[in-house]
């Protein structure tokens, strides 16, 4: 924009206004790495969590269980790269969302992302093993997060970094196990009934957990929420 002669320039505070808002950002508890230790087993359990719901508990139940995890962390994306993201929670809000939900002693809810400021999933694992030295980590999933896999940036190296635990979800497990990735990583699929040695293997390797059987999606409930605000809108 051009300036009208005899304007006084007045210095942005733009980039101060940044500083100040990295600033509050890193002193959040909320967004820095949590608690952990040397030999630790701890499952990481990515996504937008717009909204958290109750199959998102029951699958990190479910994984801590059945591979003998210590914790599981829930780590709270600003944005999915391969998802509209148009009409999400603020971050904020969807981290406080899944801590009301979560509210079990093993479960640490983090926006890290938005700390390290990455996007994509591999740079968010590579960041974190390196950071927590020591610290065995497993990648959790559900399957329909598995049918597209193959899209997500790096994937093959997503799996050369830590093992890989899918969790079942009614309905795409009847077609996740045949997708792109999970043929191509067939060979280093352990059975289930193997699943608490399943951070003992060489990566790649990962293995299929039945049990869970939630219809629930934050998809879905995503889009229940935006028509419910365009009808009100329309009243």
């Amino acid at each position: 924009m051009t300036m009208a002669a005899g304007a006084v320039s007045m210095p942005s505070r733009a980039p101060e206004a940044a500083r100040e808002s990295s600033r509050a950002v890193s002193k959040a508890p909320h967004y820095r790495i949590p608690p952990h230790y040397p030999g630790q087993r701890i499952g990481l359990f990515g996504g937008t969590f717009d909204p958290p719901h109750e199959a998102h508990l029951a699958a990190s139940l479910l994984a801590m269980k059945r591979l003998a995890l210590d914790r599981v962390w829930w780590l709270v994306t600003p944005g999915n790269p391969l998802k509209d993201t148009v009409g999400l929670a603020p971050l904020d809000e969807r981290i406080a969302a899944a801590q009301a939900l979560a509210r079990h002693p093993r479960i640490d809810v983090t926006g890290i992302e938005a700390e390290i400021g990455v996007c994509y999933t591999y740079d968010t694992i590579r960041y974190l093993v390196f950071r927590c030295s020591g610290v065995r980590f497993v990648w959790i999933m559900g399957a329909d997060n598995l049918r597209t896999f193959h899209r997500w940036q790096k994937w093959r190296s997503i799996a050369e970094l830590v093992p890989i635990a899918v969790v079942d979800r009614l309905g795409p497990s009847l077609y996740a196990t045949g997708s792109v990735a999970a043929q191509a990583l067939g060979r280093r699929r352990i059975p289930e009934g193997k699943a608490a040695a399943l951070l003992s293997h060489r990566t790649p390797v990962w293995v299929f957990l039945h049990g869970l059987k939630s219809p629930l999606s934050s998809t879905a409930l995503r889009a229940a929420r935006q028509a419910q605000k365009l009808q009100q809108f329309s009243l």
